[in-house]
């Protein structure tokens, strides 16, 4: 069997225009066709990409359909992967009480829906969890022979989740809409998990302005031992790189940290 070839991707730092999902859209457009022309398979968009990160989860979650039917356009008609946040209205089977939920989607290069994440962590200091309800699953998908954990932005301060996953997966992708006033965590946090985990992980966050919040970007991928391999600073870019199952593999066989963890330790001081 041949060996997994080292898959191109590309983080999509991005502005976007706030609660106006035609004019993010319209404005996005261009840099997936940029990435993809610079060869990049999987192409990745912030957290709540169209609108920004909006506390009117009922009034945006009208707009998903139009949303996931443009990204799956975008990802057929350029032949890409491509992930991206979105808000998903309550559906009509849900619970009584049920909330919006903070998605991020995987589209094949098809135009097919590939995967669907919901965060986790809801960001109680800034009120989401009043206005969105928190995921339960972790899903990993395998992106031409590169295995693909999603999160979404808090979700990262929670090593817990990357952990559990660590062994199904070969990059983590974080999409965020990560305030400039902490991002020195966020650039700090995105290389411990890649340190954490022996992976490789995506970061993608967005610039700008939205909500009253300034935004400063710091798009960066990591490799399994945390070396920076592509980093942004302020302003709209392309985070471009390759992430190699294989390079997984041999950090983790030669540096064997994952295996010398002690589960059955940790569980006995659970509460």
């Amino acid at each position: 069997m041949n060996a997994p070839h080292p898959l191109a991707v590309a983080g999509i730092q991005t502005d976007i225009h706030w609660e106006d999902p035609a004019a993010t859209l319209a404005h996005v457009a261009p840099a997936i066709s940029r990435a993809a022309a610079a060869g990049a398979r999987l192409c990745v968009l912030p957290e709540m990409f169209a609108t920004g990160f909006s506390m009117r989860a009922g009034a945006l979650g009208v707009h998903h359909d139009a949303i996931a039917a443009a990204c799956a356009e975008l990802a057929r008609s350029h032949g890409v992967w491509l992930l991206a946040g979105l808000v998903e209205p309550v559906g009509a089977d849900a619970p009584a009480g049920s909330r919006p939920r903070n998605a991020a989607v995987v589209w094949s290069p098809d135009g097919s829906e590939a995967l669907r994440y919901h965060k986790i962590h809801p960001f109680t200091f800034g009120g989401e969890h009043e206005h969105y309800d928190g995921g339960t699953a972790l899903p990993t998908l395998t992106i031409e022979g590169v295995r693909v954990t999603v999160l979404v932005c808090y979700d990262l301060r929670f090593v817990e989740l990357f952990r559990a996953r660590a062994d199904a997966t070969d990059l983590f992708c974080v999409i965020a809409n990560w305030p400039e006033a902490r991002w020195e965590h966020w650039a700090t946090l995105l290389r411990a998990r890649a340190i954490e985990t022996q992976a490789y992980v995506l970061g993608v966050n967005r610039v700008g302005e939205g909500g009253g919040l300034r935004y400063r970007g710091d798009s960066a991928l990591y490799g399994p031992f945390g070396e920076p391999l592509a980093t942004a600073s302020s302003g709209e870019t392309l985070v471009l790189g390759a992430v190699d199952p294989q390079q997984v593999a041999l950090v983790r066989e030669k540096t064997s940290f994952l295996r010398d963890r002690r589960p059955e330790v940790y569980a006995a001081w659970r509460r």
